[in-house]
């Protein structure tokens, strides 16, 4: 029997990983990508990790789920991500042609509504503010620590 989750519990999934780049040091930003009710991809920032600056949950993700299908579109794909991306997840999705992003915090300095609102692939369907609250207050406690500690 297949059992069909709710926008709220993939989002629960995404602040799971949000969780893990906490633990990492990490900005916690997390991510997943759910294909015909089935979570195919996780992943949270790795920029400090890897010393790279494109290492955002977002970008992980695409990555990830682009070799569970073996191909390089996510059309059937929806991408659960706890802050609004920025221009550049953005613009990666416009390739993957995902066709729903859900995001958590809107992201009122870096995110791509704020730059480029057309950026999105024209059949991709946005929906912000998902367990808003959860997800801004990871990201506010994170950098709260992190300018006490300077």
């Amino acid at each position: 029997m297949l059992t069909i989750y709710s926008d709220e519990t993939y989002m629960k999934e995404a602040l799971k990983e949000a969780q893990k780049a906490l633990a990492a040091d990490e900005v916690p930003i997390g991510a997943v990508i759910v294909c015909r009710n089935r979570i195919i991809a996780r992943a949270h920032n790795f920029t400090e990790r890897l010393n790279d600056v494109t290492a955002h949950a977002e970008m992980q993700a695409f990555t990830a789920a682009a070799n569970h299908i073996g191909g390089k579109y996510l059309a059937e794909c929806t991408l659960y991500v706890t802050i609004e991306p920025c221009v550049m997840c953005a613009g990666a999705s416009f390739w993957t042609q995902i066709s729903k992003i859900v995001y958590g915090a809107k992201d009122e300095k870096r995110g791509f509504s704020k730059y480029a609102s057309n950026i999105l692939h024209p059949s991709t369907e946005i929906v912000g503010g998902l367990l808003e609250k959860e997800c801004a207050d990871i990201l506010k406690e994170f950098f709260k620590k992190k300018r006490k500690q300077k």
